[in-house]
């Protein structure tokens, strides 16, 4: 049987919150260094956050993980089911190229706090491929969005420590 990280009480999981979350690939296997893999990921997950009313602040697919902010839009906004169906339909699709499963189990979320900055989160997740040494600057990673802030607006930021 196997262990799954412990989850907070489903209640925190619905509403006007917001989350930071990490997803990474079955057995760290570097999955998204392709754009079409990219592609196909990141639109099963904006597909997903829409049914569950979840916006997608910011994202960054690094070649073994991806790390998302999102945010509840509404009192019935379900993060847990959006990451339920963001990872299934993501997974499905990938593995109907037949590259096997796409995601391992489970994943890490934090709800963060009113005084964590969405714009800090997000600097801290554009900074992660200039950390792992795959690009010199933030802006020149081509794995890497916001649907509400400018790639200016982030690097203006100071970046959130976990």
């Amino acid at each position: 049987m196997r262990n799954r990280r412990p989850r907070l009480d489903p209640a925190q999981y619905v509403g006007l919150q917001r989350y930071f979350l990490t997803f990474c690939t079955a057995g760290r296997r570097p999955r998204f260094i392709q754009h079409d893999v990219v592609h196909m990921a990141l639109q099963q997950i904006s597909q997903s956050a829409l049914l569950f009313d979840i916006v997608v602040i910011a994202y960054c697919f690094m070649p073994d993980h991806v790390h998302l902010l999102i945010e509840g839009c509404s009192e019935g906004a379900d993060a847990a089911a959006f990451v339920h169906q963001a990872k299934q339909r993501s997974g499905y699709a990938f593995a109907r190229e037949g590259e096997g499963p796409l995601w391992q189990p489970s994943y890490y979320d934090r709800v963060l706090r009113d005084d964590e900055a969405s714009l800090a989160v997000a600097r801290y997740i554009f900074d992660n491929p200039v950390k792992a040494g795959l690009v010199k600057s933030p802006g020149d990673y081509a794995f890497s969005g916001s649907n509400r802030f400018t790639l200016e607006q982030i690097l203006e930021a100071t970046c959130w420590q976990p």
